[in-house]
């Protein structure tokens, strides 16, 4: 996993007033809940008193409670009562739970992977998708995260994998494609097209066309299908741990404003959301090593080249390099 990021780990609708919920996120077990504000909080899931897991617990004055002993617990991980010692016992520091930094925004809770002091305030998200309607269908993949990212950027297999879905016309040859980054985006131009036996063009041919369509990434685990100004296809990739991923995929429009509807019309592109995604998914979980790298000995060809971008991307964050790509 890829340190000091913001990563989405739920939906905001999963996490309910007064309903404590134990999930594991990036190889940690961990509670969310609101509190009477209905702001939301996140600490390690474990009670550092006698080990039990708090997310069975209650929510007390917007403290998590712990359902053995009843310590309490702040958002930002201070024990804050521990009623066997009495109400105004001074409580040791040695009590402090693990805390992680989180926002809420776009209909999804964002966990900052790191410390909580070196939180940014800026969110890898597309911010014009804020006012587009959307449906959001969930798929569990048992594979890791990179690997499930690096399929959405894979322009070679869709022929194949998909050829009655998105894959159909029988476009086999790779043209570039043309993969550019900026501050923070990774995009892909795609030119796939029929094999009548020309040579592939080469990315340095291709640079200067324009094409609106296009696939745009944002680390650490936001992708964007940006189909038209007005219809785009996202996925928040979550990682669980080194062997599953939960995705997010939504369908996102900003043509029918009236809203029965646009979500009428989001349900529709997500069944369609769902079933290509559903084909990749046979494939992406039985790919060997489970865990994406540099070093994988794998016999890339050009047509790669988003991945190896990625990948290269992706290996300098994990470094102590500065976070910008």
């Amino acid at each position: 996993m890829i340190k000091n990021q913001w990563y989405v780990v739920l939906e905001s609708k999963e996490v309910r007033p007064n309903r404590p919920l134990g999930v594991t996120r990036l190889n940690e077990k961990l509670v969310f809940w609101r509190d009477e504000l209905g702001k939301v909080h996140c600490i390690k899931d474990k009670c550092v008193h006698r080990g039990v897991s708090l997310c069975t617990g209650k929510v007390v004055n917007g403290h998590i409670a712990c359902p053995f002993h009843m310590f309490e617990w702040d958002g930002s991980g201070k024990c804050v009562n521990i009623p066997a010692n009495g109400k105004h016992a001074v409580i040791s520091k040695a009590f402090t739970a693990k805390s992680y930094a989180v926002k809420e925004a776009y209909g999804y809770i964002w966990m900052f992977y790191g410390e909580a002091a070196d939180a940014t305030d800026r969110l890898p998200y597309f911010e014009e998708l804020s006012t587009f309607g959307h449906h959001t269908v969930t798929q569990h993949w048992k594979a890791h995260y990179s690997r499930v990212i690096e399929n959405q950027l894979d322009v070679v297999h869709v022929p194949f994998v998909h050829k009655s879905t998105i894959g159909r016309g029988n476009k086999t040859l790779v043209n570039g494609p043309v993969t550019t980054v900026d501050e923070e985006t990774l995009t892909v131009k795609v030119f796939n097209t029929l094999d009548e036996g020309q040579p592939p063009k080469k990315e340095s041919e291709l640079k200067n066309i324009e094409k609106k369509s296009q696939l745009m990434f944002r680390f650490p685990a936001i992708w964007q299908n940006y189909i038209s100004e007005k219809i785009r296809v996202t996925i928040a990739f979550v990682p669980i741990d080194e062997e599953n991923t939960l995705l997010y995929l939504r369908f996102n429009q900003n043509i029918i404003k009236s809203k029965v509807l646009s979500y009428l019309f989001c349900r529709l592109g997500s069944i369609m959301n769902d079933k290509i995604a559903k084909e990749d998914q046979v494939v992406v979980e039985t790919q060997l090593p489970k865990v994406s790298s540099n070093k994988l000995g794998e016999k890339l060809i050009p047509g790669d080249g988003p991945i190896i971008k990625y990948r290269h991307i992706r290996e300098k964050l994990k470094s102590d390099e500065p976070k910008s790509i």
